[in-house]
């Protein structure tokens, strides 16, 4: 395999499994130092990271809860003391909350923690990695099919914090683009060991509305992330790359 990212270090938010482990992988298998971060399982997080170790290439990850913000510098700085710099950034923690407006019981504590880690603690690492991003950096924010459609009930927070990141993103694109750092979006679909999925009938009736039929496997958007922080994306930015199997189609 071709190494495009030799010489680079990326960080990865929320790497230690799924979507994120499979970034971290990838990245790595392409040349990158990786670091990524994770909230609980210190095992699974190891476990990457032994992987990435064991396949010849380096990796570390970092405890840090997105939602609080005000670790985000000190997860760039500590990312930076540990490999010397910064070229990649990769969005990805989230975490989601279902719930219809109109409930009387909604739990909008786990609501208001989802806005925290979706969207406020997303551009607390972008504020942060800004400072410090080398010229020709990247920026890859991952974002969801519901970022740009709300296809069924109780969405309407989760796909709040989607379009709003992705909107964020548009914005860092505009204003990093004189220092060649370039900011896109890939909007996710339904994955195999993604986030809880909904009961089996609504999910059925989500794989049947997709183009493609079928759920997708985490290595197939990990490449979609990969070719945006690659040099082969160097005229792409401001973009949102759809990877959800024909969501919108």
């Amino acid at each position: 395999m071709s190494k495009p990212l030799t010489g680079k270090v990326a960080l990865v938010t929320g790497g230690s499994r799924g979507l994120g482990a499979a970034t971290v992988r990838l990245l790595a298998e392409q040349g990158a130092d990786v670091a990524f971060t994770y909230v609980s399982s210190e095992k699974q997080a190891q476990a990457v990271v032994d992987e990435v170790h064991g396949k010849g290439a380096k990796a570390v990850a970092f405890k840090s809860d997105q939602a609080d913000t005000s670790r985000a510098p000190a997860l760039i700085d500590d990312v930076v003391a540990h490999f010397g710099g910064l070229d990649v950034l990769v969005n990805n923690a989230a975490i989601s909350v279902a719930g219809t407006v109109d409930d009387p019981d909604a739990d909008t504590a786990a609501l208001d923690r989802m806005h925290a880690t979706n969207y406020l603690g997303v551009i607390a690492v972008i504020r942060a990695a800004s400072r410090v991003l080398r010229k020709g950096g990247r920026i890859v924010t991952v974002s969801s099919g519901l970022g740009s459609r709300v296809g069924t009930p109780g969405l309407a927070d989760y796909s709040a914090t989607k379009s709003g990141i992705e909107r964020y993103t548009m914005g860092a694109a505009r204003d990093l683009g004189p220092r060649n750092i370039t900011a896109n979006v890939v909007e996710a679909g339904l994955m195999e060991g993604g986030m809880q999925p909904p009961d089996p009938e609504t999910l059925k009736a989500l794989v049947s509305s997709l183009s493609l039929q079928r759920m997708g496997h985490p290595d197939e958007i990990a490449a979609a992330i990969a070719f945006l922080a690659s040099p082969a994306a160097s005229y792409v930015t401001g973009a949102v790359l759809d990877a959800h199997g024909g969501y919108n189609a």
